[in-house]
């Protein structure tokens, strides 16, 4: 196996090695679980008002990645997504489309087919995802593959074993060799938070992430309990500000899995905000990895503007 080429960053320097790694590592502060939760606590308080509502629920309709990763998937069920990420409402073309669809890397083709010419990205669980336990040639191939047949974005997933074995230059050397064979493609890198375990390896593997050149920070596949949480996510959040103050890039954020209603998606946008500000508030920094949320989200936009709940027969089930 050929050693990826190592990526320069004003953080790292010029040639990346296993000391340089390991110094930048331990230089990432502890986190203060109790001030964690006690922000993300005062955060969910928060109220808007009615026409900062209905922005921000348009707002995370565009910022969804509509997701089906499931072994039953068939390209009947891959069309049917396409078409809801097109046009949510087929009743009502005010709303946007999401946006992402985000498939297995074999229903990539039947995917971009259907969402030709529409600004709806194509996004492909690539690496051997759940588990990312493979080896490189194998996860750089499936990369390949995907994009070579229509990907536009490849959500990887680190290597979790070899992260919490202290393997931190594994996990580096693969992401970095992942973000050469993506080109122009965005990088999603999936971090599975809820295997690692305390905030400090969520920070740590954050900041390892970006520093190998991750265009998102993702927090899980969704195949794993706990997923995606907003204590988590804001831990995220802050080593993303801190990276930016350090470096001068802007990393993306994208909870995944577990995220159904938009009252939940809404203090998400509010962490996002607090936390970030305003640059971080579009589609091409921040993301839902969700299925079931965009019903909810219709249903919301349809209750501002109206004042009436539609049923939830109404909209098409994902």
């Amino acid at each position: 196996m050929s050693t990826p080429a190592p990526l320069t960053l004003p953080v790292l320097g010029t040639h990346v090695t296993p000391q340089a790694l390991n110094a930048y590592l331990e230089a990432t502060p502890p986190v203060d679980e109790v001030a964690v939760h006690e922000r993300v606590a005062s955060l969910a308080t928060r109220s808007i008002k009615r026409e900062s509502k209905l922005h921000a629920l348009e707002l995370a309709v565009r910022m969804t990645d509509l997701t089906t990763l499931e072994g039953k998937d068939t390209p009947g069920k891959v069309r049917q997504l396409a078409s809801k990420a097109r046009r949510p409402d087929p009743t009502d073309p005010s709303i946007p489309p999401v946006a992402a669809l985000c498939i297995y890397p074999a229903m990539v083709p039947v995917a971009a087919e259907a969402l030709r010419g529409s600004g709806v990205a194509v996004a492909a669980v690539a690496t051997y995802f759940p588990s990312g336990q493979a080896p490189l040639e194998v996860k750089l191939a499936d990369t390949r593959a995907a994009l070579a047949a229509g990907a536009d974005e490849i959500d990887m997933v680190i290597d979790r074993g070899a992260f919490l074995a202290g393997d931190y230059m594994k996990v580096y050397e693969e992401i970095v060799a992942v973000r050469e064979a993506c080109g122009s493609a965005h990088l999603k890198v999936i971090l599975e938070t809820g295997e690692l375990v305390t905030f400090d390896n969520v920070r740590k593997a954050s900041m390892l992430a970006m520093a190998a050149g991750a265009d998102f920070i993702k927090t899980s596949t969704g195949k794993v309990g706990p997923a995606a949480t907003r204590p988590v996510t804001l831990v995220m959040l802050e080593a993303i500000r801190d990276f930016a103050e350090l470096t001068g890039i802007g990393v993306g954020m994208k909870p995944a899995g577990g995220i159904r209603t938009a009252k939940d998606a809404i203090r998400y946008l509010v962490l996002v905000y607090e936390t970030l500000g305003t640059a971080w508030m579009t589609p091409d920094r921040f993301r839902f990895g969700a299925s079931s949320l965009l019903n909810d989200l219709l249903m919301q936009i349809r209750w501002v503007r109206t004042g009436a709940y539609q049923s939830p027969d109404y909209f098409t089930k994902d």
